[in-house]
């Protein structure tokens, strides 16, 4: 299947497409791309979707992946997701 900047996939979807993936940060995910030296960069939007937000070339994944950080939350609002506390625990007072 191939992935275009701006598509809305699921998540696995978006994961299998790739030769490899890793969460950067919570809610971004950055995967290799079936075109060499590419890459796809989504941030979760849903429990089990993607926004394709940026393709890359190799020497660009690291500055896109913090520049695309600042961003996690603002575009998860914009689809109304708020991302469950996975690392985060309520302490007792």
């Amino acid at each position: 299947m191939q992935v275009n900047k701006g598509m809305v996939m699921n998540r696995e979807v978006f994961l299998e497409n790739g030769r490899w993936s890793k969460e950067e940060y919570e809610g971004l995910i950055v995967s290799g791309d079936t075109d060499p030296g590419k890459y796809n960069i989504a941030i979760e939007i849903g429990n089990d979707k993607v926004l394709v937000v940026d393709q890359v070339r190799d020497s660009e994944v690291e500055e896109k992946v913090r520049s695309w950080s600042s961003e996690i939350v603002n575009i998860q609002r914009q689809f109304g997701y708020e991302p469950p506390l996975h690392n985060y625990s309520r302490s007792k007072h």
